[in-house]
């Protein structure tokens, strides 16, 4: 069926051509946009013609013996045109149905006019193909019948909808809001930042080293230099060596990549928020990540409350603040402290009925504990705070418990939004813990943090004491947009072939 409609379209495409029309022109002389030329009808005095020039994607055609309705939309909105034989002649108005189509982008010149219903339209005085749309789009499926199109249906299949965002784009107005909201979002987070005093930086994406995070790098090879470079798994320690440098507050909005899993949270490109404080500590960059994302909140929405998923969610501040031991004590009843080996946490797992990964370190045990029966639970903005130290290699020891690190997360809607450490800073520290997870992680393993000796250089000439943050602006973006999915937030999600 879709030939047919394909085969249909183009022999219109056809006659356009050997009429001595270009459907597809270089250029359109728009003057206004949909909003714009309402705006400038409701302004004209009452008597005042207003001629205008508009243009955009044809949405409906409604035929009315010799006078035609149809809308266009553009990026402001719809308006509706009117075409009339005795105006434009009997060969125009048959040109335009019978080789204009749903989806093509059109031209229309004329004077705004109100119909009786109320509605500010253009009287078509002339109009023009500037792009012919050869397919339907998926939300206006459409179905030949006697040789007439019918319209039908809607673009609802996720998959399809992600695979073919443009379409998706084109058909769904509230996927355009989502990403224009995205956009905002983002704008208001520099803005937040900036007026901190933060300097707006860009690190490299192909490192030497990779490091910053827990994760397996992708991996690919220069050839010049004969030498593997990693797409970044994170932007932390370049940002850490402006410290260095003496840039004090600086932070990098861009992208990550982790050849991880796919699941509702995680993509291998994703986007993140990190920012360095010096002088700042996890609790300071506590206070700073419940006023950004307040301001964000109130920027983007207009207000701290908004509902997710059926749920009313309040970022105002102050959030939760609950240590991750206690956290884990309370829905566990497994106080994990008392248990200093893999081997004694694991039994008390075992004692209190909770699978386990049957390989997993003491960190990632309590790692499992956390997001399998704490995570879910955290629905209003709460912190959990101070880390084992075992699975925080960059963050500073506890002066009360060496075994823990100032370390935070943050969490909305049963999800984690970012990570946040007193940045350790102490070179000769720093080397010990890398060495150490060299010998606590195989090579193959994904939290074995390689050991990076330009980054040490740098600590040992002098690095402040320091906060640092990050934060995934798709899951924010999930948040304020009640989106259950990261694909719904990502333009060109990844996703896997349809073979598989």
């Amino acid at each position: 069926m879709t030939d047919r409609l394909t085969q249909a379209r183009l022999r219109k495409l056809d006659r356009l051509r050997k009429e001595g029309l270009d459907p597809y022109p270089a250029r359109s002389s728009r003057s206004h946009t949909s909003s714009a030329a309402i705006e400038a009808f409701e302004a004209a005095a009452k008597d005042e013609q207003v001629r205008v020039v508009v243009a955009g994607r044809l949405r409906s055609i409604r035929e009315m013996g010799k006078t035609v309705f149809a809308h266009i939309e553009d990026t402001d909105g719809r308006l509706q045109l009117y075409l009339r034989q005795d105006q434009l002649g009997p060969d125009q108005l048959d040109l335009f149905l019978e080789a204009f189509d749903l989806g093509d982008f059109i031209q229309a010149e004329g004077e705004l006019f109100r119909t009786r219903t109320g509605e500010v339209t253009v009287r078509v005085a002339s109009f023009l193909m500037l792009s012919k749309a050869i397919y339907p789009l998926p939300a206006a499926k459409e179905e030949l019948v006697d040789d007439e199109i019918v319209v039908h249906s809607a673009f609802d299949n996720p998959e399809a909808r992600y695979r073919q965002r443009y379409a998706d784009l084109a058909v769904n107005p509230e996927v355009r809001e989502v990403f224009r909201t995205r956009a905002r979002i983002i704008d208001a987070l520099r803005q937040y930042l900036n007026n901190l005093g933060f300097l707006e930086v860009e690190t490299p994406v192909l490192q030497f080293i990779y490091g910053g995070a827990a994760a397996e790098p992708f991996v690919t090879h220069h050839k010049q230099l004969h030498r593997d470079l990693y797409l970044r798994i994170s932007f932390e320690l370049y940002l850490k060596r402006l410290l260095v440098g003496g840039l004090e507050r600086v932070y990098e909005i861009g992208k990550d990549f982790r050849n991880e899993g796919v699941d509702r949270t995680h993509q291998p490109e994703f986007t993140q928020l990190e920012f360095y404080m010096a002088y700042a500590d996890y609790q300071v960059v506590m206070d700073v990540t419940e006023d950004m994302i307040t301001y964000v909140a109130e920027q983007v929405l207009g207000g701290t409350q908004f509902e997710y998923q059926g749920r009313t969610i309040d970022v105002t501040p102050p959030w939760g603040r609950i240590e991750l031991r206690a956290a884990i004590a309370e829905q566990t009843g497994i106080d994990y402290a008392e248990h200093n080996t893999e081997n004694a946490l694991r039994t008390a797992i075992s004692k209190a009925g909770i699978e386990a990964p049957e390989v997993a370190s003491r960190g990632k045990l309590i790692e499992h504990l956390l997001d399998h029966h704490v995570v879910p639970e955290l629905i209003q903005p709460t912190f959990l705070y101070n880390y084992p130290r075992d699975i925080s290699p960059l963050a500073k020891a506890d002066v009360n418990n060496p075994e823990s690190v100032e370390r935070f997360e943050g969490f909305v809607a049963g999800m984690e939004i970012c990570n946040a450490f007193t940045e350790l800073n102490d070179p000769v520290e720093q080397e010990q813990r890398f060495l150490e997870m060299g010998r606590t992680h195989g090579e193959d393993d994904a939290d074995r943090h390689p050991l990076d000796e330009d980054y040490l250089r740098a600590m040992r000439y002098g690095m402040p004491p320091n906060g640092g943050f990050g934060m995934g602006v798709d899951r924010l973006t999930m948040l304020l947009t009640d989106r259950s999915s990261i694909r719904e937030v990502i333009l060109f999600p990844h996703l896997r072939t349809k073979e598989n």
